[in-house]
């Protein structure tokens, strides 16, 4: 690859490279705050390519490759590359990473303890862990949480924070602008900005916490609390994990004991502050 970085997010470590310079350059100053070892073996690796050379300069299309590919992913126009980029990297974690169980799912941490959101797109679980992360909550992440199997504790992916439509606003209105980067209109995904953490979520990335609450939220409609019984919430988070079967045993054991050992909830909500409200509510019952 003619251009290309390494960036450690959380335990992984990315090697990028790319036919052109532009999305190394977004990530490089999206990743400007994080561990950057060039020493350290990639855990990871992802291309962005072309398909035929004169795709480089007429009509560039981004093709995404690395370890794990999708082959029949449409390729992105350049002006999408950085976004390119993001989903090449969470595709290499969702299928190659094997040594803790991943969950699509955001979370913050306070106090030693975490509290995991899992949703579907759209449902504002990244909306809502931008906003807490903001406040006094540490973001842990928007993409994946990583459960290690063996102790049972919640491990960061703090990533840039891929905020999306309405949730773009309701972030950029609290943040410097500074920590914004580029609007992405009309994407695959609809408008895309991307936040950067703040440092300190970015240096305490790799303290493990422990899960005190699961929350399920789901953004519109009126405010609303659901308890939500252990079999519901494992069937829930199969579904979210990637690697669940393919870690057999070990992955069940992880994923049973968390859901034993950590109420859960399903919420509806109607803007971010109610649901952030709700979250606080929830939260506060749950150490008590």
């Amino acid at each position: 690859m003619r251009h290309s970085i390494r960036i450690a997010v959380g335990p992984v470590q990315f090697r990028i490279g790319s036919d052109w310079a532009a999305p190394i350059a977004a990530l490089e100053r999206l990743y400007a705050g994080y561990p950057q070892d060039e020493t350290r073996p990639a855990d990871a690796t992802v291309r962005l390519f072309a398909a035929r050379p004169w795709r480089r300069r007429v009509r560039p299309s981004v093709h995404i490759g690395g370890d794990f590919v999708v082959p029949d992913a449409l390729p992105l126009p350049l002006s999408m590359g950085l976004l390119a980029a993001e989903m090449g990297m969470n595709l290499q974690v969702a299928l190659g990473w094997r040594r803790h169980m991943l969950l699509h799912a955001s979370a913050v941490a306070r106090d030693g303890r975490a509290l995991i959101m899992s949703g579907e797109s759209g449902s504002g679980k990244s909306t809502l862990a931008a906003l807490l992360g903001e406040g006094d909550w540490r973001l842990m992440g928007d993409e994946f949480t990583l459960i290690e199997p063996v102790s049972g504790d919640a491990l960061a992916f703090p990533r840039a924070v891929s905020l999306k439509n309405e949730g773009i606003a309701a972030v950029a209105a609290q943040v410097d602008a500074a920590r914004l980067g580029p609007l992405m209109a009309g994407t695959p995904k609809g408008d895309v900005r991307h936040l950067i953490p703040r440092s300190e979520a970015i240096a305490a990335m790799h303290e493990p916490v422990r899960p005190a609450l699961l929350l399920f939220p789901r953004f519109g409609g009126a405010a609303a609390i659901e308890p939500m019984g252990e079999g519901e919430a494992f069937v829930r988070l199969t579904e979210a994990s990637t690697n669940y079967v393919a870690l057999g045993e070990a992955g069940f054991a992880a994923l049973t004991r968390l859901v034993r050992e950590t109420p859960a909830f399903g919420v509806s909500y109607p803007d971010s502050a109610t649901g952030m409200m709700l979250a606080e509510q929830l939260w506060a019952e749950a150490i008590k």
